[in-house]
């Protein structure tokens, strides 16, 4: 089982790990660059061979970089855009130095413009980014459809994939809380929401889970992510759904309002109730 929650790197990947393993953890994820600006620290190749010897110690699972919460790949505004475009090509290119090769977004918002239109904004900029040469998997996350956000179904995130040329780069981060949250039943219909997704996109391109608890009740289209346990999914939804044959391997990430000692905690919560 991979199972880790969302770490800063401001004090470097190695410190970042070390903290991962204090807390019972197998990976991480962490910010590609500043989540409410775009400004990105320099690798340190020091602090990156430190991080595969900590890695390859604690046999860690794959790494998930997030990308800034100030990307909007859907925006009709050209400075919005060419942001966008610029910190996702540079991001990229910063991957393939990092032994990280999933790297998470949220599609975007249309503001507005429609849902088409901006599923053909989102996938202008992957078609000008992704070369195919890439060792890093680009994965969409799923939104709970607050405002105008796009990602909220199955369909919408199949459709951006359908449009990407190097479509085999292409895979899905599910976030519990945001599903739930956009009206999918994971709570009472797990098996008929993992076989819509199957039926829909393909379980092959499901790669990364963000495992959240909900403040908000179900199909709320709202995004308050809670601690495990204590919001409206509850502890034993999320321990059938981590215990699903369908999320086996798939590494686990807690986007929880907690601090290292509440990770702690989760994680232990959450291994001693792993059947596999």
């Amino acid at each position: 089982m991979y199972i880790g929650s969302h770490l800063s790197i401001s004090k470097g990947f190695a410190n970042a790990a070390e903290e991962a393993v204090e807390i019972g953890a197998n990976t991480f994820q962490f910010f590609t660059r500043n989540p409410r600006g775009g400004k990105a620290k320099d690798i340190d190749s020091e602090d990156i061979l430190k991080l595969k010897k900590i890695m390859k110690e604690n046999n860690f699972g794959p790494l998930l970089a997030h990308a800034p919460y100030t990307l909007n790949l859907a925006s009709y505004k050209e400075h919005v855009y060419d942001f966008a475009k610029m910190a996702f090509k540079d991001d990229l290119n910063r991957l393939e130095k990092i032994p990280c090769d999933l790297y998470n977004f949220h599609p975007g918002n249309h503001t507005g413009k429609g849902v088409e239109y901006g599923i053909d904004r989102i996938s202008g900029i992957l078609n000008e980014v992704i070369t195919g040469n890439e060792s890093t998997m680009v994965l969409l996350e799923t939104m709970s459809g607050k405002g105008t956000e796009i990602g909220k179904t199955f369909e919408e995130l199949k459709m951006i994939i359908d449009k990407v040329k190097y479509s085999e780069l292409m895979g899905i981060c599910l976030d519990t809380c945001h599903i739930y949250s956009a009206g999918y039943d994971i709570v009472n219909d797990l098996d008929n929401v993992l076989e819509k997704f199957d039926n829909i996109i393909g379980i092959d391109r499901l790669k990364a889970i963000h495992l959240n608890d909900s403040m908000k009740e179900f199909a709320s289209n709202k995004d308050r992510h809670e601690k495990i346990g204590e919001g409206t999914l509850g502890l034993e939804a999320l321990v059938n759904f981590i215990n699903h044959p369908q999320i086996a391997n798939i590494p686990i990430l807690l986007e929880t309002p907690n601090e290292l000692a509440g990770y702690k905690k989760e994680i232990e919560t959450l291994r001693s109730s792993y059947n596999k």
